[in-house]
């Protein structure tokens, strides 16, 4: 199974000086938990609902604060055409919950964390397991967090 089985249209704002308001409306009218932000045709970010709930936990104004202020930017993609279980396995190890799917500078898609673990418990013919492969890597990663001081 490949990427490209899963992907779904990826949610795009074009205005990286957006505030974050209009970013959690776009995603609440699409449903969507992120927004790939493109800048002059370039993929530059992307902002997640985790993104935002980080911002209102510290108090941020989301009426002043842009986009480019608490997007990622050192973003991680996958190809249409590459193995599922190898971009699980990449979204697991660097606790990514939204994958944008490029074809050169293009963006196709976006594979999520819920699609993929969808597919997988589909697959699987024990749900139990799968609940308990899904807690030991939890807890694998959040130990790794809480050794490197990263709890944000």
């Amino acid at each position: 199974m490949h990427v490209s089985d899963i992907m779904t249209e990826a949610s795009i704002t074009d205005t990286p000086s957006d505030t974050l308001r209009a970013a959690a409306e776009r995603m609440w009218a699409q449903q969507t938990g992120s927004l790939l932000v493109m800048d002059n045709g370039r993929l530059v970010g992307i902002i997640t609902e985790r993104d935002l709930l980080r911002a209102v936990a510290r108090g941020i104004d989301l009426d002043t604060t842009r986009i480019r202020d608490v997007m990622t930017t050192d973003l991680v993609t996958a190809w249409p055409d590459s193995p599922l279980r190898d971009a699980a396995r990449e979204m697991a190890h660097r606790w990514i919950r939204h994958l944008p799917v490029v074809e050169g500078d293009r963006i196709v898609g976006v594979v999520s964390m819920r699609d993929v673990t969808g597919v997988f418990a589909a697959l699987s013919k024990d749900p139990e397991e799968i609940q308990l492969d899904l807690d030991e890597l939890v807890r694998e990663r959040r130990l790794v967090r809480i050794e490197q001081g990263d709890l944000d």
